[in-house]
């Protein structure tokens, strides 16, 4: 039985904010190692490393996680932010049976909107929009409360009834005749 590097489709899946990158195991392999790169200069942040004795986890990061079953490899990024976007490359070493075989299986680039960005620039929004309407709001109380005031001192002046002069009555004017 040979070792097969199958050209295996890597699975990517995002749940609940994470994103699982899961692969299938080589077949007919007793010892092999998976381990994710991040950026071009492919600085390791994940490995997962299985043998006869078990399964050994290593992590340079915090927001990375190792899982596997008889079937799979996942490793599952956690809690990721704009600072995470980057290109991704899944490596597999494969030491028993002999030969060592060594290949990079793919690729893989990972964008993350930024949630706190879109939160931040919604409640921002909606708090101009509620200040507008409540400064709106308070020019109009405003002008109303002045002109009910000069409507009362205006009503309250024409009718004195202890003024020394009497309201007038309207009168209309005289026609003039046509010529």
């Amino acid at each position: 039985d040979q070792a097969h590097v199958s050209d295996a489709q890597v699975m990517v899946e995002s749940k609940n904010g994470n994103f699982n990158f899961t692969f299938p195991n080589p077949k007919n392999v007793s010892e092999f190692s998976m381990t994710l790169f991040k950026g071009r200069e492919k600085k390791e942040i994940c490995a997962l490393h299985l043998s006869k004795e078990g399964v050994i986890s290593k992590s340079n990061v915090t927001y990375c996680q190792t899982q596997n079953s008889s079937s799979s490899t996942t490793f599952i990024l956690k809690n990721l932010e704009r600072k995470h976007i980057d290109v991704y490359t899944y490596c597999l070493e494969i030491f028993l049976p002999p030969p060592y075989i060594e290949c990079c299986l793919k690729e893989t680039y990972l964008y993350i909107q930024d949630k706190e960005d879109c939160f931040s620039l919604g409640l921002v929004s909606w708090i101009i929009i509620g200040v507008i309407i409540f400064a709106i709001s308070c020019v109009c109380c405003v002008v109303a409360c002045c002109l009910r005031n000069k409507n009362r001192n205006c009503e309250s002046n024409s009718h004195e009834y202890n003024s020394e002069y009497m309201p007038m009555a309207a009168v209309n004017a005289a026609k003039k005749p046509r010529i």
